[in-house]
């Protein structure tokens, strides 16, 4: 188990927002979502909105209360957009790929949870 830092990756400035929406696939984004994150606060604030939605969807499921999937999705994106305004001092990938900025969260909140990139 490595807890080693992000590896180095181009970040936003470096790589234009046209080569990011160029990518083709997830493998070829995951390195570029790992440059965006490279401050360790904003890493954090990102497991804790993930940790935050995954309870709030736990919760709508088991009360049935729909309305707190959208409190999940809003402490997510909340917690992640702090970071990266406040910390990271960058603009949150998923303006660019939303999609696979989504899954990037849930690789990278595996990586954390497994230590393969360091909390």
């Amino acid at each position: 188990m490595s807890t080693s830092p992000l590896p180095h990756a181009p970040r936003d400035s470096d790589a234009g927002a046209d080569r990011v929406k160029a990518m083709r696939s997830f493998a070829e984004f995951y390195p570029f979502y790992l440059g965006e994150h490279r401050n360790r606060t904003c890493r954090r604030l990102h497991f804790v909105g993930s940790t935050l939605g995954l309870a709030f969807l736990a919760y709508a499921l088991a009360t049935q209360r729909w309305g707190f999937i959208l409190v999940g999705l809003l402490c997510g994106y909340a917690f992640a957009w702090v970071g990266h305004f406040g910390f990271e001092k960058n603009k949150p990938a998923s303006f660019k790929r939303p999609l696979y900025s989504f899954m990037g969260d849930w690789v990278m909140y595996k990586d954390i949870w497994t230590g393969k990139i360091r909390f």
